[in-house]
C-alpha cells in the first residue's frame, strides 16, 4: 500500500523519465520505441514487432532504448504503427521484418527509414503526429493517454497525473462539491442518450440507502464501434479512477465493470489495472488514509446488444437473462439487487478526472452551448483515414469526413453517414455541414449514439443499408415486448421484399406506419430506436425505395435481384481494366474498343464497377 507522499514521489520521478513521450524537445539521451498494442494493430502482428525490437536491442547490446506497448494511436488505417520518441518519428504499416532495419538505420545510424515514414492522403511524408491532418482538428481528453503510456504500468499512469483527481476529491472536497463541478462542466452521458452526468450522480446521491453501486457500461455493441474498447485497452486506470470518484460522490463502496467477453485485450488490461490499484491501496479499504472504501469487480457479457441498455445490463450482472426492466423506477432509485445504482459508460468516466483537475469552466469552454466537451468517434466505412478520433462537440461532419478522415477513397462521392449505429440515422450530403452535437443530430433525424460513424460513398444502396440494420436489431431483440419482437421482424420482411424485386408502393407505406408504431410502443431504447435507420433513409432517400418498389431497379447494384450492369459508351475509354478484372469473363471487346457486358454471363459482382477509373459502368 502506498501513501499519498509515496504516490506523489512516483509521479514526479516517473514524469521526468517519461517527459520525452510528450515533449519533442526533451533533454534525454534515452529513446522510447512505442508500439501500438490495440486490437487492430495486434491483429496485424504488433506483438511480434514488439518482441523483435526487444530481441534485436538485446542482441546488439544497445542500451538506453526502451520498447513500450501502448494503446491505440487512433490512425488505424496506417497500422501497425511504431513511433520513436523524443524525435516523434511516425512509422506506418510496419511489419515484423522491418524491425531490424529500424534498429540499424534509426537507432544505430541516426537516420530515418524513409520508406516506412507515414504519408498523408496527398502523399506528403510526415515526420510526426502533429504534421498529420488526421490529428490537427482533434482534441484529446478521453484519449489523452492512449498511445502515450503503457496501459499495463500503473506508474506510467501516475506520471501523467493519474489518481491525482481522486486524491483531491478524497482529501479536500465534499460529495456535493464533486457533484456540482460535474454538473457545472455540462458533461452529458456518452453512451447514447446524452443525459446530464452530474444530474444522474445527484439523483443517485440523494437516495438514502446503506448500500449503493457504481457500474461502468462497457458493453459496446454497435457495428463498427470501438471507442470504449480502445479506452479500456489504452488507459484502463482512467476508468477506475473515475468510478472511485463517482462512488465517493454518491456514497457507494462497490463497483462493477460490465464488459463484453469479445474484448480479451481490454479485459486483460482491466484485470491488471485493478490488481495494481489494489496493491497500491487505491482500491480497497480506507483509500488514502480516509474512511472511504471502494472496490471493483469485472463482469463479462456474452455479447447481447440489448445488454447495452442499462436495466438489461443490471439483470445480466445479477445472473439473469438480459432483458430491460420497465421504467420507472430508474436505476438511481432501484438498480442492482434493488439498490440505488449509478451507471455511466466508459467514455463518460474517461473525462471525469480531467474535469476535477482542470475545472468545470475549462471543460464547459469546449464544445457548444448545450453539448460540452469532446466526443470520441470510431470513424469507418468508405473513408481514407479509418480510425479513432476525438473532436470538440460542434465539429461539422464535413470536417470529420474530409479534414480528419481524408475524404472518400477511389474518387467516389460522399453519399451519407450513419451515426448512432442501429439506433441512429443517416445523414445525407446536404447536411455535411451539420455540427456534430446532440441537438443538431436530433433535428435532422439522427442521434449521437455511443460514437460509431460509418461513412458511405455513392455505391451504397440505402434500402439495403436499412435492411442490414434491421437484420441486426431483429437478431438482437430480447423478445420481451411485442412491438420490438414482432414489429421489427415484419419491417425486415418488407425490406427483403423490396430488395428482391417483390415489393410495392403499399409496402413503403406499411414500413413507415410500422416504424412509428414500434417507436411509440416498445419498452426500451433498443425497440424505440430500432426503426431509426429506416425512418431516416426514407426521409432522405425515398426515391431509392420507390425505384425498388416501382421501377424494380437498384442503381447501386447492391441488390442483385434488381441489378443490370451496363457500360456507358460515351464514358467508356476502351482501357480494358473492367475486362481484366471480371472474374467470369462477361465483358467483351477488343483492345482500344468500347466494351460491352454479356448479361447471360454477368454475375453482378460489381468488380468492374469498382475498378472502372472513368465511372462508365452503372445500372
Amino acid at each position: 500500500m502506498k501513501t499519498i507522499k509515496e504516490l506523489q514521489d512516483i509521479r514526479i520521478e516517473k514524469r521526468k523519465e517519461l517527459d520525452l513521450r510528450v515533449n519533442t524537445k526533451a533533454d534525454s539521451r534515452e529513446k522510447h520505441i512505442l508500439v501500438c498494442h490495440g486490437t487492430g494493430c495486434t491483429s496485424s502482428k504488433s506483438p511480434e514487432i514488439l518482441e523483435n525490437f526487444k530481441r534485436l536491442l538485446k542482441e546488439k547490446d544497445i542500451n538506453k532504448v526502451r520498447v513500450i506497448k501502448t494503446g491505440c494511436f487512433g490512425l488505424c488505417a496506417k497500422g501497425p504503427i511504431v513511433i520513436i520518441r523524443p524525435e516523434d518519428t511516425f512509422y506506418a504499416m510496419v511489419t515484423p521484418e522491418d524491425c531490424e532495419e529500424i534498429i540499424q538505420t534509426h537507432i544505430v545510424e541516426g537516420k530515418k527509414v524513409e520508406r516506412l515514414l507515414c504519408k498523408d492522403i496527398d502523399g506528403t511524408i510526415v515526420n510526426s503526429l502533429d504534421d498529420l491532418n488526421f490529428y490537427k482538428k482533434q482534441k484529446r481528453i478521453a484519449l489523452k493517454n492512449c498511445g502515450v503510456i503503457n496501459p499495463e504500468d500503473i506508474d506510467e499512469y501516475l506520471a501523467f497525473d493519474g489518481y491525482k483527481a481522486l486524491e483531491k476529491v478524497l482529501t479536500s472536497m465534499s460529495q456535493d462539491e464533486v457533484i456540482n463541478i460535474i454538473k457545472e462542466s455540462g458533461i452529458r452521458g456518452r453512451g447514447g442518450a446524452g443525459f446530464p452526468t452530474g444530474k444522474k450522480w445527484e439523483l443517485t446521491k440523494v437516495v438514502e440507502d446503506s448500500q449503493k453501486y457504481v457500474v461502468c457500461n462497457a458493453d459496446e455493441g454497435d457495428p463498427g464501434a470501438f471507442m470504449d474498447r480502445s479506452i479500456l485497452e489504452g488507459d484502463p486506470h482512467s476508468v477506475l479512477e473515475a468510478m472511485a470518484i463517482a462512488a465517493y460522490s454518491i456514497g457507494a463502496n462497490k463497483g462493477f465493470i460490465y464488459v463484453r467477453a469479445e474484448y480479451p485485450i481490454a479485459v486483460k488490461r482491466l484485470e491488471i489495472a485493478i490488481k495494481q490499484a489494489r496493491a497500491y491501496g487505491i482500491l480497497g479499504n480506507n483509500i488514502f488514509g480516509t474512511n472511504f472504501s471502494f472496490d471493483i469487480e469485472i463482469r463479462l457479457g456474452a455479447g447481447a446488444f440489448v445488454c447495452g441498455e442499462e436495466t438489461a445490463l443490471l439483470e445480466s450482472i445479477e445472473g439473469k437473462r438480459g432483458q430491460p426492466r420497465v421504467k420507472p423506477p430508474y436505476p438511481a432509485q432501484h438498480g442492482l439487487w434493488g439498490k440505488p445504482t449509478l451507471i455511466n459508460n466508459v467514455e463518460t468516466y474517461a473525462n471525469i478526472a480531467q474535469i476535477i483537475l482542470k475545472g468545470a469552466k475549462w471543460y464547459s469552454s469546449i464544445g457548444t452551448e448545450k453539448s460540452k466537451g469532446t466526443k470520441v468517434f470510431a470513424l469507418g466505412g468508405n473513408v481514407n483515414n479509418i480510425g479513432l478520433v476525438e473532436v470538440p462537440m460542434g465539429t461539422t461532419l464535413r470536417e470529420i469526413v474530409y479534414d480528419i478522415g481524408g475524404g472518400i477513397p477511389n474518387g467516389r462521392n460522399f453519399k451519407a453517414a450513419q451515426t448512432g449505429g442501429p439506433s441512429g440515422g443517416c445523414i445525407p450530403k446536404e447536411h455535411l455541414d451539420t455540427p456534430i452535437d446532440y441537438e443538431s443530430l436530433k433535428e435532422i433525424g439522427s442521434m449521437m449514439g455511443s460514437g460509431g460513424l460509418i461513412v458511405m460513398d455513392d455505391t451504397k444502396c440505402m434500402v439495403s443499408l436499412a435492411k442490414f440494420y434491421l437484420e441486426f436489431t431483429v437478431s438482437e431483440s430480447c423478445g420481451k415486448c411485442t412491438p420490438c419482437r414482432i414489429g421489427t421482424k415484419r419491417m425486415l420482411e418488407i425490406l427483403e421484399k423490396l430488395c428482391s424485386g417483390n415489393g410495392t408502393e403499399l409496402d413503403i407505406y406499411k414500413l413507415e406506419k410500422l416504424a412509428r408504431n414500434i417507436q411509440n410502443a416498445s419498452i426500451c431504447g433498443l425497440g424505440q430506436s430500432a426503426p431509426n435507420p429506416v425512418i431516416s433513409t426514407l426521409k432522405y432517400f425515398r426515391e431509392e425505395f420507390v425505384q425498388h418498389a416501382v421501377e424494380k431497379q437498384c442503381k447501386t447494384l447492391e441488390c442483385k435481384a434488381l441489378s443490370k450492369i451496363t457500360i456507358d459508351e460515351e464514358k467508356c475509354k476502351g482501357c480494358g481494366i473492367c475486362q481484366k478484372s471480371c472474374p467470369v469473363k462477361a465483358i467483351e471487346g477488343e483492345a482500344r474498343e468500347k466494351r460491352k457486358i454479356n448479361q447471360e454471363k454477368c454475375i453482378k459482382c460489381g468488380t468492374c464497377l469498382t475498378n472502372c477509373p472513368f465511372h462508365a459502368i452503372g445500372n
